[in-house]
């Protein structure tokens, strides 16, 4: 008897699944999950995100077994897997979902469909996000997406029929079919506060934001004080596609309806959640569009501009937490602890890298890319070029880390709480220790470049001299001339409230509207 493989990527559930309904409809299922080998050694990957895989797969089987059916594991290539089963078992289609991921996905994915055709198996594939696969025309995305988010959830298969393949290359899920991560070539550490994951968890996290967290997201999402209760926290859950961004969106917009008129906050919260989660797929579509965002300068005017002369140890100082500037060491101390960082201050940190430590964004992408549990190549790729000020039509966005400091930790809970050693350091001089006479230093016991790090550059001239280089390449009149080409391509199509578009497609505010910009909002996206 035939059968069709459900290939599990990053879609770990069984709710609004697509791929496994339909393939359902034709007979019997294997469910299979490929460990690649080749994937787990890509630099953009840690070992906190195969642990959060881990977890999710064993929620996925559970969820598998009451409907009659498993989740086996294969370790190998995908393309081999498939060929090397085929061969033993053959199967007459392969489902899965789309997936905007990194080059070695997208190359993957490429090469499992040109076996497919060379083999005659069918090879199927579903959207997951509102991404359009092929899009043309960008002024029509937001209504797709629209239709997307809007359409029925899918409901999960009432039972599922086995298929029985008898193979040495797949095996039903258990903590024995699974690698450890060192053999994988990952760094065994793990955050210890990591999210865990799974569907169940998923679930509570969404039910707990949208009941009452959501009422402190307005407003709370800016500080790393707040932000780690006031935000949704669903991020690594649609990451790794425990949830489907379908439902959290029609999650959120029925709570909105189903609020009293006096629940204000809730509601200004929620619509301003949902507003982000337009705004998840809007960045997925540019890697989508163009895959070599995570590679190459969206601009390419700004090509050869922080490439040449890398410097190791202001990288060094980043990494481990050693730049000297309060805010961003506390920062590196939370997301070791965690392998989570609220976006105001995600953006801090690659803007320190970019300006005054003047560092490419594509290692500082890569390092952090394996310190989110949350990674998402699409959103991450677009995000670090546009912090970095290579997509060539943003304002230049540059975060001042003793200003940061201020606006959003101003008694510095948040950086005595990540840098135990200044809890000695008087306020005063809080977020510039390194200010400190050596007297003082003597006295409370904090030395400079020994208890805490002596700042790379001097903050000032730093800024000064990068913010004057990445002016100066704007100013090109062949950088000028080409921006016109990325805003059509990759530039946001979205009208919001109370805003107009300039001739650079960027969103501006209209003239009545207040000059000032609601915390909540943290930075425009309109890249």
């Amino acid at each position: 008897m035939t059968y069709r493989i459900v290939w599990f990527k990053r879609d770990l559930r069984i709710s609004d699944h697509q791929p496994l309904v339909e393939a359902v409809k034709h007979g019997p299922v294997l469910c299979l999950y490929v460990v690649e080998p080749s994937l787990w050694s890509e630099p953009d990957a840690a070992a906190q995100h195969y642990g959060f895989v881990g977890e999710s797969l064993r929620a996925l089987d559970d969820s598998l077994r009451p409907l009659g059916t498993r989740l086996h594991i294969a370790v190998g290539e995908v393309v081999q897997i498939l060929a090397r089963l085929h061969a033993q078992a053959p199967f007459e289609a392969v489902h899965a979902h789309q997936e905007t991921g990194n080059a070695k996905t997208f190359a993957r994915d490429l090469a499992v469909g040109t076996w497919c055709a060379e083999n005659r198996v069918g090879w199927h594939e579903w959207p997951q996000f509102g991404v359009v696969r092929g899009l043309r025309d960008r002024g029509r995305w937001q209504s797709h997406w629209e239709r997307q988010m809007g359409a029925s959830l899918v409901a999960a298969p009432s039972s599922i029929p086995t298929a029985s393949v008898v193979s040495d290359l797949v095996r039903s899920f258990d903590s024995r079919a699974m690698p450890e991560a060192f053999d994988l070539g990952l760094d065994p550490y793990q955050p210890p506060g990591r999210q865990r994951g799974g569907r169940a968890r998923a679930l509570t996290v969404l039910n707990d934001f949208i009941a009452e967290r959501s009422t402190r997201y307005r407003g709370g999402i800016s500080s790393p004080l707040n932000a780690p209760d006031a935000c949704s926290r669903l991020s690594p859950f649609l990451a790794h596609g425990c949830l489907s961004m379908r439902e959290v969106v029609q999650a959120t917009r029925l709570k909105i309806h189903s609020l009293p008129g006096d629940a204000k906050r809730q509601r200004q919260g929620l619509q301003s959640f949902s507003s982000r989660l337009y705004w998840h797929c809007h960045f997925i579509q540019k890697l989508e569009s163009e895959p070599e965002l995570e590679w190459r300068n969206l601009h390419r005017g700004y090509d050869g501009l922080r490439e040449p002369g890398w410097n190791a140890e202001h990288f060094d100082a980043l990494v481990s937490g050693r730049t000297g500037w309060p805010m961003v060491d506390a920062c590196v101390a939370m997301l070791r602890e965690t392998g989570w960082l609220n976006f105001r201050m995600r953006a801090m940190l690659v803007s320190v890298a970019a300006y005054p430590l003047w560092l490419h964004w594509q290692p500082v992408g890569q390092w952090l890319a394996r310190q989110f549990l949350d990674y998402e190549p699409g959103i991450h790729w677009p995000q670090m070029q546009m912090q970095a000020g290579t997509t060539g039509i943003n304002t230049t966005r540059v975060y001042n880390p003793v200003k940061q400091a201020m606006d959003h930790d101003p008694a510095g809970h948040f950086v005595r709480r990540w840098l135990p050693a200044l809890r000695r350091v008087p306020d005063s001089w809080l977020f510039e220790p390194w200010r400190m006479g050596l007297e003082l230093q003597a006295r409370i016991g904090v030395r400079v470049c020994q208890e805490i790090a002596m700042p790379p550059v001097d903050l000032a001239d730093a800024l000064r001299q990068a913010k004057a280089r990445v002016h100066a390449r704007r100013q090109e009149p062949e950088v000028k001339a080409a921006k016109a080409a990325v805003i059509e391509r990759h530039g946001s199509r979205k009208r919001m409230p109370g805003s107009t578009r300039d001739d650079s497609g960027e969103e501006r505010p209209t003239r009545h509207r207040s000059k000032r910009t609601d915390a909540s909002e943290q930075m425009a996206l309109d890249f």
